[in-house]
């Protein structure tokens, strides 16, 4: 038991809405408008409780990660016999906002609860509710009128010859059908840069899939040859796909500059290359998906 390992998630914008009402008299609304009640400033001792309680989270919630807040904005409402704490919380990271978001409000409803218990004995705090929550990558949907098709090519001479195991491509394989793509081909060939070059015209042109998945021969070694294989195959290439992979890989594994993989597309196949590393594998599928999937809907002339 613990915190969820989020290590390899990518960081998009999550955002967070709560609110919490704290139910008091009348009378004691008539008191805070007129800037009578005995402990000061209701609504902005409110702001300030939440605000803190937001970047507080992690320490009073032992399973919630610490994370960088980006924005927090508090609003205070005096109803006629109630006070409304709202609280909006963004950031830029690998994991939800919402538990920052119910803190913040929670503890601005005790913080208005203490302040006023002196002058109304009919205090109550009637709800904490999440009110909204966006971002992150199930929040990014994608819609097609088929299932898409993949295959896996593992290319390394000593997997190929039975010397080493093959573990990079059956994780790929694995991955793939997680993001619920069918892999219809898996294989393993050498590093020989022809018969790269076969075989991904073959995925691409005859079996006609929708993604192609390398692993291996993206490096500096001598028999590296993935990287020129591919590009004398795709028509365009995907740069951005390609400085993801490598900006995301950097943050994890200081040699991750050194991969010189690819992405392209030909025809309406996407060919992404990536390290032979069982690693590099899991960590650069968990960043292509879902934003990868997008790619189809552009390349059916449905825009952007």
């Amino acid at each position: 038991m613990g915190m969820f390992d989020v290590t390899n998630k990518p960081d998009t914008l999550r955002i967070a809405v709560a609110q919490a009402t704290v139910n008091v008299s009348p009378e004691t609304i008539r008191l805070i408008r007129e800037g009578k009640s005995p402990k000061g400033d209701i609504v902005e001792s409110a702001r300030i409780a939440a605000t803190i309680a937001a970047k507080k989270t992690s320490d009073l919630i032992p399973y919630c990660h610490p994370i960088p807040i980006d924005y927090i904005h508090i609003d205070v409402t005096l109803k006629d016999a109630s006070i409304e704490v709202q609280a909006e919380v963004k950031t830029i990271w690998k994991t939800g906002v919402e538990m920052e978001a119910l803190t913040a409000v929670s503890i601005a409803a005790l913080t208005v609860y203490d302040m006023l218990k002196p002058i109304d004995k009919t205090l109550s705090i009637e709800s904490v509710a999440l009110l909204r929550k966006a971002g992150g990558i199930k929040g990014f949907k994608e819609k097609y009128d088929r299932p898409l098709k993949a295959a896996v090519l593992v290319i390394s001479d000593s997997v190929s010859m039975g010397k080493r195991e093959d573990k990079s491509g059956k994780l790929a394989v694995e991955a793939l059908q997680n993001y619920s793509l069918s892999v219809n081909s898996y294989e393993i060939i050498p590093d020989d840069a022809e018969r790269i070059e076969i075989k991904l015209k073959q995925l691409c042109d005859d079996l006609k899939l929708d993604l192609v998945v390398t692993c291996g021969g993206t490096g500096l070694g001598p028999r590296d040859v993935t990287t020129e294989a591919t590009l004398r195959v795709v028509d365009r290439e995907t740069c951005g796909i390609s400085e993801v992979l490598r900006a995301y890989g950097q943050r994890r594994t200081p040699t991750a500059m050194l991969s010189r993989g690819v992405s392209g597309v030909r025809g309406h196949t996407v060919i992404v290359n990536l390290p032979g590393s069982p690693q590099a594998v899991l960590e650069g599928l968990a960043v292509l998906f879902p934003g990868l999937l997008h790619i189809y809907g552009m390349l059916d002339g449905h825009g952007h």
